[in-house]
């Protein structure tokens, strides 16, 4: 009979492995570049240059290695913070949406010399009449809205329930899959207005005044405070590939949506596709998602051509 030796998982299963000394290959990497850059730097003027004076030039050298080497900001390695700080900075930060390069102003324009503006790279391509996010090359990407319930009022079985539920699911995932938890600004003047129009055709006086009251409530904490609604998106992402791939990967990425709605509706959650009105006013949002939100109206479908009503 043999024994099973078992075998302990991290929990972060994409943790770097440490090979020497407790440091990952990463920080070998640089504290080794920075000890042979400093040694090689001492071969070269070792000789004519003061131990004093190597050792006052060393240390700060070796301590932003070090820092590189095991420093972390905001979950993220120090060397690699640094490294998109510079790239960030190093981007142009004025961008146009064209797919064409950026052309040079004329020689007779007058303008200021300065960094041109760059072409504006979205991932998006369009949101189609399904409501399918076009990724390009990248395929199509469809977008859910997910109820919610709530976990801490059931029972310790019934959260082992909804736990056991969302596990089978995540255990069926065949491809890339994204929850997000995303706030929203509410805007309640439709919900007054509507309920000061219902309020006249009620049919006690008791009635009407409770009904005015209560749209004075709404005007009132919607005057002084920021309201906030919490939307729960789950995203599913299918890569296209060969001529028909676009059709292939949005059959795929609407089965695995309707798979996740058939596993998530034994917790309760109910999964609804967003059509493609929604997805437009979702994409918007994610540009200013402090405005309050446009009327369907205000959005243009793809391919039409904005223009404007007034006469100059």
């Amino acid at each position: 009979m043999s024994w099973v030796q078992p075998v302990r998982i991290p929990a972060d299963v994409e943790q770097e492995d440490r090979i020497v000394g407790g440091f990952t290959a990463r920080q070998v990497a640089i504290l080794g570049g920075t000890g042979g850059l400093l040694y090689a730097a001492y071969l070269i003027v070792g000789d004519r240059v003061p131990l004093a004076v190597c050792a006052a030039v060393a240390l700060p050298v070796g301590v932003l290695g070090v820092l590189l080497a095991i420093g972390w900001r905001d979950g993220v390695p120090l060397d690699r913070y640094l490294l998109a700080a510079i790239c960030h900075q190093r981007s142009p930060k004025a961008l146009v949406c064209t797919p064409t390069d950026i052309s040079p102003a004329p020689s007779w324009v007058a303008a200021r010399s300065g960094r041109r503006p760059a072409p504006l790279r979205l991932p998006a391509r369009g949101v189609a009449g399904d409501g399918l996010i076009d990724l390009g090359p990248d395929g199509v990407a469809a977008v859910a809205e997910v109820s919610t319930v709530s976990f801490a009022l059931r029972t310790a079985d019934e959260q082992d329930a909804l736990v056991a539920v969302f596990g089978r699911w995540l255990n069926s995932l065949s491809g890339p899959a994204q929850i997000l938890v995303r706030a929203e600004r509410v805007d309640l003047t439709e919900t007054v207005a509507t309920l000061v129009e219902n309020a006249r055709g009620l049919p006690h006086p008791a009635l009407t005044a409770a009904a005015h009251e209560h749209a004075a409530f709404l005007s009132d904490i919607s005057a002084r405070h920021d309201l906030l609604r919490r939307q729960v998106l789950l995203v599913i992402r299918e890569p296209s590939t060969g001529a028909s791939g676009r059709d292939a990967a949005a059959a795929r990425a609407l089965r695995r949506l309707e798979e996740a709605a058939r596993l998530l509706s034994a917790c309760g959650l109910t999964v609804r596709l967003l059509d493609a009105a929604a997805t437009s006013a979702l994409l918007a949002s994610c540009f200013d998602p402090t405005a309050p939100p446009l009327p369907d109206g205000e959005f243009a479908a793809p391919g039409e051509v904005i223009t404007r009503g007034d006469r100059w």
